[in-house]
C-alpha cells in the first residue's frame, strides 16, 4: 500500500475520532489542558507527538502541492509541538492554553474538515 494513501487513513481517522470524542465529551479537552500541568504526563505526551512526527516525516516528506502537503504538515506540526513540549513546557502548555480557549470551534472544525477530507482521498468517495 502506498504510504501517502496509508497516512491519509490514519490521520483521517484519528482526526475524526479526536473531533468526536471532544464533541461528545468537552470535559476531555480540560482535563488534557490540567493533565499537562504534571511533568510525567507533559513527557510522556511529548515523547509520543515526537514519536509520530519523526515516524510521518521519515516515511513521508513530501512537499508537492496537493493532498500529501497536508500529511507532511500534520508530520512536521507533531514534531515541533512535541520538541517544544520538551524543551519549553511552561511556555508551549501557556500556548497552547490560549489557542485553545481563542480558537476552540475553528479547531474543533479544522480537525472535522481534515479527517473528512484525508478520508475522502483514501476512500475516493467524492471524487475531484
Amino acid at each position: 500500500m502506498d504510504s501517502s494513501i496509508f497516512l491519509a487513513k490514519f490521520w483521517g481517522y484519528f482526526l475524526l475520532i479526536f473531533f468526536i470524542i471532544l464533541s461528545f465529551n468537552p470535559k476531555r479537552i480540560r482535563q488534557i489542558f490540567a493533565d499537562l500541568k504534571d511533568e510525567k504526563f507533559l513527557i510522556i505526551l511529548s515523547f509520543l507527538s515526537i514519536i509520530a512526527g519523526l515516524l510521518n516525516i521519515l516515511v513521508h516528506n513530501i512537499w508537492e502541492s496537493n493532498w500529501k502537503l497536508i500529511i507532511t504538515l500534520i508530520g512536521w506540526s507533531s514534531l515541533f509541538i512535541g520538541l517544544a513540549l520538551f524543551i519549553f513546557p511552561k511556555r508551549t502548555t501557556d500556548w497552547l492554553t490560549f489557542l485553545n480557549i481563542k480558537l476552540i470551534q475553528v479547531i474543533y472544525t479544522l480537525l472535522f474538515l481534515v479527517g473528512l477530507f484525508l478520508l475522502n482521498i483514501a476512500y475516493s468517495i467524492i471524487p475531484f
